[in-house]
């Protein structure tokens, strides 16, 4: 079977599509948290819709247990640079962030969280992300955040090396 036509709508974040590894792991970091790194895995894929899927799949650098889950969509909007960022995460919280992209660079920010009633505390609040597509043909991306109980503030950064286009 032939894959699918790219929608041109998503043409702008085209840069974005393949399989990514990290390499090297991602560092986290929090206020409330010991430093820690991972190991994260993310497919950016299309259908021939005028959206990309994703997945970001982190596990623990040493014992390959998974981490954190989330998948979603990345729509545009028609005939803008402007973008929503839709994820379900394996916390049990449902988020839809909103920005920009311009050239190689998306900016993205919390428009609205959702979480499962016995998520554990404390609960996220905001969250901006930012990819970027680096010199070396390398994704970045930064995650902050804030909670019930910290500002906003860093959380992860992670570079990934394209195995697939």
């Amino acid at each position: 079977m032939e894959p699918p036509k790219m929608n041109p709508v998503v043409e702008p974040l085209s840069w974005m599509l393949g399989t990514w590894l990290s390499d090297p792991p991602g560092a986290g970091t929090y206020p409330t948290l010991q430093p820690f790194q991972y190991l994260e895995e993310v497919h950016i894929s299309h259908v021939g819709q005028p959206m990309l899927n994703f997945s970001f799949n982190s596990f623990h650098p040493d014992t390959r247990r998974p981490l954190h889950r989330e998948c979603g969509f990345i729509r545009l909007k028609p005939d803008t640079n402007k973008v929503a960022f839709i994820s379900a995460q394996n916390t049990g919280v449902v988020e839809v962030e909103e920005g920009e992209v311009n050239g190689q660079e998306l900016c993205i920010a919390s428009h609205s969280i959702a979480r499962i009633s016995f998520a554990k505390e404390p609960h996220v609040e905001q969250i901006t992300r930012k990819f970027r597509l680096n010199s070396e043909g390398k994704l970045e991306q930064t995650v902050s955040m804030a909670t019930t109980t910290q500002p906003l503030t860093q959380h992860l950064h992670v570079t990934y090396k394209r195995v697939t286009p």
